[in-house]
């Protein structure tokens, strides 16, 4: 087993696969760069591809006694225009151009749609974008399956390139066949979270739990305009959400993502459960070693916002400097957490307990670090709901969340602040007392004399009783040869 310090990092990481890293000594080298956990994009790839992918980062995960997260990203629709009798075609600025049924070769002046849940849905007065947003089309009229409109912004439209309806909710399920056979071979690799894609409605959700039966937790990728009107009822239906802002980018205007950003962070966040940010945060890096100015700003913004993780896409996917980006994504988000100010920025979302006992006591455990010199907060949990709870809090600690199921301690990897230890279950408070001393010194939480905050419930072993926290001292003696 080899030897890891705590990240002593409070937001995660994830990094997502690709070419670029699927030589296992890179997927290590991007763990040991600060990666916390690992994203396969069910876009691109061979599920043999993705199988060996996972089990390189299963051997980390042994390796390291450390437990990682993986996200499968599942592709979702695409919606997409018909061919080109050239390939190609130019669309003038201010020409007009019709999208129909037709499935007749397109030219300069139309080309086929071949979705009629588009053709059935759209009026007079929408747009349409086409090219991740470089050509935009007002429609003008509707005439039966035709779709006449005029080029706001024209340019050259190719074969097949994708078309976005951002004024319209489009009658289609977020999973596809392709969705529907990737999720399956991704809850027979084990992995932790499925990403679900398209989500427009809180109902796309349902589908997905079904299939999933039971295995892995879901994030909604909020990536549409559509999701947004109905936000609060997706973040109740999932277990965490993505601040897709690739596709969130393409169908807003650019100034409308940023506030959009933070609302979704923060309604997530009030709620314990994980808020990813992602797309383009180092763009730059996938063909330089160094980003720009603004993207540094902008991942810091994200940490500053109290998000659980920032993703890494094509950086590490497919980049030129994989493990640079990780290591320079740890170095802003470490630079950030250093900042004086960044304990009172990341609670300046008021996150109120609800009245129960068990966010009573999370509340404290928070209020017991600002006020004790405490080196870490540790959470006894089966499923997780502990560790969120005092996650939410934004403790100045790190919380170490014991738990004797692999399947909590991967996925609370990509919790902020948390430091996950699969371990034995208790039966007694004096087991949990010398439990968690021991697992403190044997993680790097302090040393002789350092004091933890230990939170449990009575009796132990039965989920949801979360009803004490105990201040402990570390006496050093705790590491003899107990077995956990």
């Amino acid at each position: 087993m080899s030897k890891l310090e705590p990240r002593r990092r409070k937001v995660k990481i994830l990094a997502t696969t690709g070419p670029a890293c699927t030589d296992p000594e890179i997927l290590r080298d991007l763990f040991l760069a600060g990666a916390d956990a690992f994203r396969v994009n069910m876009s691109h790839g061979e599920h043999s591809v993705h199988a060996t992918t996972i089990a390189a980062i299963r051997a980390l995960e042994e390796e390291f006694q450390r437990p990682i997260s993986i996200l499968a990203d599942l592709q979702g629709p695409k919606l997409r225009v018909g061919a080109f009798a050239d390939g190609r075609a130019t669309i003038p600025h201010g020409g007009a151009f019709t999208l129909d049924s037709d499935d007749t070769p397109g030219d300069a002046t139309r080309v086929q749609l071949p979705h009629p849940e588009i053709l059935s849905v759209v009026e007079e007065g929408q747009r349409l974008l086409i090219n991740d947003g470089k050509i935009r089309l007002r429609i003008k009229k509707i005439d039966g399956d035709k779709v006449h409109c005029v080029a706001e912004v024209g340019g050259v439209i190719s074969d097949r390139k994708g078309v976005n309806v951002p004024d319209a909710e489009i009658p289609i399920p977020a999973l596809t066949e392709k969705d529907r056979r990737d999720l399956a071979f991704a809850v027979d690799q084990g992995v932790d979270w499925i990403g679900l894609s398209f989500v427009q409605r809180p109902d796309d959700l349902a589908e997905a739990r079904k299939l999933m039966g039971g295995h892995g937790a879901l994030i909604a990728k909020i990536e549409k305009p559509q999701a947004i009107k109905r936000l609060d009822e997706i973040i109740e239906l999932s277990d965490g959400i993505m601040v897709a802002r690739g596709d969130l980018g393409v169908e807003l205007n650019p100034e409308e993502v940023p506030p959009l950003q933070k609302k979704i962070v923060n309604a997530t966040r009030l709620t314990g459960k994980p808020v990813i940010v992602a797309t383009q945060m180092l763009e730059s890096m996938i063909e330089s070693p160094a980003p720009t100015r603004a993207e540094v700003s902008d991942v810091a913004n994200a940490v500053y916002d109290g998000a659980d993780a920032v993703m890494l896409s094509a950086e590490t996917a497919a980049g030129d400097w994989p493990e640079e980006a990780v290591m320079m994504m740890d170095s802003i988000a470490r630079q950030v957490e250093r900042d004086e100010l960044y304990r009172t920025r990341v609670r300046l979302l008021d996150t109120p307990p609800d009245p129960t006992t068990a966010d009573a006591l999370a509340n404290a455990c928070m209020r017991i670090a600002d006020t004790v010199n405490l080196n870490a907060i540790a959470v006894f949990t089966s499923s997780g709901s502990s560790a969120r709870r005092v996650a939410r809090e934004r403790p100045a600690v790190p919380v170490m969340v014991m738990t004797p199921t692999m399947t909590t301690a991967r996925r609370v990897a990509l919790l902020w602040g948390a430091h996950p230890v699969s371990t034995k279950d208790i039966g007694s408070f004096e087991e949990m007392v010398g439990k968690g001393k021991r697992m403190a010194l044997r993680h790097g939480f302090g040393g002789t004399g350092s004091r933890i905050a230990i939170l449990a419930g009575v009796p132990f072993g039965q989920a949801g009783a979360t009803n004490l926290v105990h201040v402990v001292t570390l006496s050093g003696d705790e590491l003899d040869d107990h077995a956990d």
